[in-house]
């Protein structure tokens, strides 16, 4: 099985890293154009990636990206903490398909904030390998992988968003031979059991109407949804002016 790798974020390295300890190649390697961890040059040299097939985010759309990108080719490819929605021509390019890493355990959470809705929503908790479907919506495609993350009254949003990191890289390990040979189930999403979220929705969902009744369970959720700071907090009004909350819960 040839396996290209797209890899952003510490998550990308160290998925790279798991292709070393199997002393395998990524047929080619694509990288974040903004490389804001500055990690870029350590998965180049990690992944083993001979510079002609190394490729950046920026040019994917460019036609003799694509060209390469095909004349390469591959059966599968993973997406390692990946930044961007990928458009058609790119998924059209393995032969078999392409597998996303995802950061919760679907159907629940598909799209952003992921760490901030299981805890304000209650719902189960962990990570995905999945299918990448052009047919279907973001983070909808059929599920390969999964590991279910046990939550308690101290996680808060920052730590369920590490855990996710670690878990998935994880997960990815443990099921890195059945990828290799092939062996990747396909089981369909239960879409109508999941719960979907914009990016745009975690403000509103963190105000805390100070005038409100809560119950208390679903208050502190909110809070310790919103506690990963320098982050914003969970946030209420006051004559004119915006304060923020941040909690720490600590078992005894």
């Amino acid at each position: 099985m040839e396996i290209g790798l797209f890899a952003a974020h510490n998550v990308g390295k160290e998925i790279a890293e798991i292709f070393a300890e199997f002393n395998d190649v990524p047929t080619f390697l694509v990288l974040d154009s903004l490389d804001k961890e500055g990690l870029n040059s350590k998965i180049i040299e990690t992944s083993g990636v001979v510079p002609e097939r190394v490729f950046y985010s920026e040019s994917l759309d460019k036609e003799y990206t694509l060209s390469r990108l095909r004349a390469v080719g591959c059966d599968l490819a993973i997406l390692a903490w990946w930044p961007y929605i990928l458009k058609r021509k790119i998924i059209q390019i393995p032969r078999v398909g392409i597998l996303n890493t995802h950061p919760s355990l679907l159907p629940y959470n598909r799209g952003k904030h992921y760490n901030f809705w299981t805890l304000v929503e209650d719902t189960p908790f962990g990570v995905t390998l999945h299918w990448v479907d052009e047919d279907v919506d973001v983070d909808a495609g059929d599920i390969a992988f999964q590991e279910r993350i046990e939550k308690t009254w101290e996680d808060t949003g920052e730590t369920l968003y590490y855990r996710a990191q670690r878990e998935i890289v994880k997960l990815f390990q443990r099921k890195y031979v059945e990828i290799k040979r092939g062996n990747i189930p396909r089981i369909r999403q239960q879409h109508k059991q999941g719960t979907f979220h914009r990016s745009g929705e975690i403000d509103n969902a963190s105000r805390i109407e100070i005038n409100n009744s809560y119950k208390a369970r679903d208050l502190l959720n909110i809070l310790r949804a919103r506690t990963f700071p320098p982050c914003p907090g969970a946030w209420f009004i006051e004559n004119g002016a915006r304060y923020e909350i941040r909690i720490k819960i600590t078992k005894k």
